[in-house]
């Protein structure tokens, strides 16, 4: 039996459940722009957000240009509260969070921005149950980049091969296996529980 000792976890789509279209929605609300016109223009500006999330922008920085980009200046508050509405908990994996954690060391592993890390990651409910958390923006770092994994290990103090990660996106898992750890692909809870169990992992 594989000996686990740490379960790393992705945050979009694994903790929390990722809607790009409210984002969309939201900014055509505060601009007066079709959500169709937001969405192309997103879309072609998503280097911006990539390079955000690699912590090569400041906040202040990122708005302006994404105001640029839509043609629109947005006031800073009514942008973060439209940034930030495209979460929604999955409350299975917030369950799983709290029946883990008294038994194994948690980790916590995401390409995320400064935002979206302030007003949500670190106000989520399990957040203080993670024993690392490391975030794209700030290690500089994107996965599956194993830097950013790498970083997580070595506040945890552990092996890769002691660990599981869980993410939701083929190539981050695959990233994950090539540096010895055990990967799983998130799809939905009963699945993950299959996974888990396989590892010798009752949740």
């Amino acid at each position: 039996m594989v000996l686990i000792r740490g379960i790393l976890f992705d945050f979009g789509n694994v903790i929390c459940r990722i809607d790009q279209r409210r984002l969309v929605m939201g900014l055509s609300a505060l601009s007066g722009k079709t959500p169709v016109e937001i969405y192309q223009r997103v879309a072609e500006g998503s280097a911006i957000s990539r390079d955000y999330e690699l912590g090569l922008l400041t906040s202040g920085e990122f708005l302006e240009r994404i105001s640029v980009l839509l043609g629109y200046h947005f006031e800073t508050a009514a942008f973060i509260q439209a940034f930030n509405a495209i979460f929604t908990p999955i409350d299975s994996t917030f369950l799983l969070i709290r029946r883990l954690q008294p038994r194994y060391s948690l980790g916590l592993v995401s390409n995320t921005n400064a935002w979206h890390a302030e007003y949500t990651i670190r106000r989520c409910a399990v957040y203080p149950l993670f024993d690392a958390v490391s975030l794209s923006f700030e290690v500089k770092a994107f996965k599956p980049d194993p830097r950013l994994l790498e970083n997580t290990l070595h506040k945890l103090g552990l092996r890769a091969s002691e660990c599981v990660f869980i993410d939701d996106l083929p190539e981050n898992v695959a990233g994950a296996r090539q540096m010895g750890m055990h990967g799983i692909l998130y799809r939905e809870h009963t699945a993950l529980q299959a996974s888990l169990k396989e590892l010798g992992i009752e949740s």
